[in-house]
């Protein structure tokens, strides 16, 4: 049986959803940024621009809602190498634009993730019980 349970402040009541772990969610976010990829190439926006950029962000912020809060580097790592590899420098080959570009990049992917990711982290309130005391049987 499942407990349900609801976000402080809420009124609410949902069951509490299993996250993905580290290592799922670094699968996910790789093979969603490949078939993006695909996608993109598609509808003709597989170059270097602000569409592709956009895309990657929603995809690492959509692998982040299923995920869990320490999986968000690893989300961001996954967006950064598929943009970096099939949307700026094309045919998977990746490139390296120095440390400042790069660092921008992952840093607002993981960002991206870990803002959705956050709220999976928040404590949950629980339902009360109160039991009543038995004495025994009631006199009339």
């Amino acid at each position: 049986m499942r407990m349900y349970s609801a976000r402080p402040g809420g009124r609410r009541y949902r069951p509490v959803l299993d996250r993905l772990p580290v290592p799922v969610s670094f699968t996910v976010a790789l093979l969603s940024g490949g078939l993006l990829a695909l996608g993109l190439d598609r509808v003709g926006e597989l170059h270097a621009g602000w569409f592709p950029y956009v895309a990657y962000l929603g995809l690492a912020a959509f692998a982040g809602a299923f995920s869990r809060p320490p999986a968000a580097p690893v989300v961001g790592l996954a967006a950064w190498l598929c943009c970096n590899a099939f949307a700026e420098h094309h045919h998977a080959e990746l490139g390296w634009a120095g440390a400042g570009v790069e660092g921008e990049h992952f840093g607002l992917f993981t960002a991206a993730a870990l803002l959705l990711s956050l709220p999976a982290a928040l404590p949950r309130r629980t339902i009360r019980v109160s039991r009543l005391p038995v004495d025994g049987p009631a006199a009339p």
